[in-house]
């Protein structure tokens, strides 16, 4: 694996953060969800927001976006950066970016779904971030911050030290509409957890993390240039997760079996994968539909690993990712992953 991921410092009460949209620039459109975002950054994080040229303006060229970045990464006096939300065309930005900008000064960046571009291209430039936290979801989150997702995000930050997950007595993938004013008031409705399932929980493994949202991984993997070596990633725990897109059984099984093919899957000891996305606004689903869903998911994984990584444990349902609380996890930094204790470990 990769020996030489560099962990940037944490921040203090106080230190101005860039607040970017390096994908959809969902503050631009839902700007009342923003600015509660902003201040309960400010309030309970006791940290100062710094906007940019793109972080509010819609259609913002991929160039654009990347000045951004750069400008974010290359000012001493900002201390991390933060993506407002994910999108769909982060890939297109990656060319625009100057690593030597990063590497100079590494700095926590925060983000997933389409930001899995991101951390990638931080991680193979070998500075570690977080895979979580995008500040329009979870802390624009109507109804208050959820604890689990406010303080993992503030372990990544501020604290660091250890923390143990655990599985949610309750949780939400019911999304709320942002243009209606009463949904920064409420929080969405939330149903029993699914809890966890282990896979050949029989070691432990403290490694790096690498991974994040399935579908962006698959882009990565397509476009060949941003993915190192299979040996690189030798011994990490992969983290894996699907969106609101709720790609179906077959196609999760098939972009995993073509990572397999690389050679990608073998390398991975040990699998985190986050509760899958079964509802959105765009398309809602019956209780029964989405236990389903989440269970095919489980056995297309299960396939996949079944054939091209038999030893690999596996823990199913685990909160990160497209879900409501969500852990922010370490993006190169190290994830214990304790199968006869049945513990995971996020160490910040």
């Amino acid at each position: 694996m990769r020996p030489d991921l560099t962990l940037p410092p944490k921040l203090t009460a106080g230190d101005r953060v860039a607040v970017v949209s390096p994908s959809f620039a969902a503050p631009g459109m839902f700007p009342a969800v923003h600015e509660l975002a902003m201040r309960r950054l400010r309030d309970e994080f006791g940290l100062e927001p710094v906007e940019y040229p793109t972080t509010r303006r819609l259609g913002a060229t991929a160039r654009d976006r990347a000045a951004d970045l750069m400008d974010a990464f290359a000012d001493p006096g900002i201390r991390a950066v933060l993506a407002t939300i994910g999108g769909d065309d982060q890939l297109g930005v990656l060319p625009f970016l100057d690593p030597a900008v990063v590497t100079a000064d590494p700095k926590p960046f925060v983000g997933y779904s389409d930001n899995t571009n991101l951390l990638n291209w931080l991680w193979n430039l070998g500075v570690a971030g977080y895979h979580g936290g995008s500040t329009m979801v979870h802390l624009g989150r109507g109804g208050g911050l959820h604890p689990v997702s406010a303080g993992s995000l503030r372990a990544a930050l501020l604290t660091g030290g250890d923390m143990e997950l655990h599985p949610v007595e309750v949780f939400s993938e019911d999304e709320l509409d942002w243009g209606d004013p009463a949904s920064l008031n409420r929080a969405a409705p939330t149903r029993p957890s699914p809890g966890w399932t282990w896979h050949r929980p029989d070691r432990v493994v403290t490694a790096p993390t690498w991974g994040g949202n399935l579908e962006i991984l698959h882009w990565n993997l397509a476009a060949d240039r941003w993915i190192r070596p299979v040996e690189d990633y030798a011994g990490c725990v992969l983290l894996l997760e699907t969106s609101e897109e709720m790609p179906s059984a077959p196609e999760v099984f098939h972009m995993l079996r073509n990572a397999g093919e690389r050679g990608l899957l073998a390398q991975f000891p040990a699998i985190l994968v986050g509760t899958a996305k079964a509802s959105s606004l765009q398309r809602r689903t019956a209780s029964d539909e989405r236990d389903g869903y989440r269970a095919e998911q489980r056995e297309a994984i299960l396939r996949a690993l079944d054939h091209y990584s038999p030893e690999a444990m596996a823990v199913f349902g685990v909160d990160f990712g497209h879900t409501d609380p969500q852990w922010v996890l370490p993006y190169g930094g190290l994830v214990t992953v304790d199968g006869p204790a049945r513990r995971v470990i996020a160490h910040f």
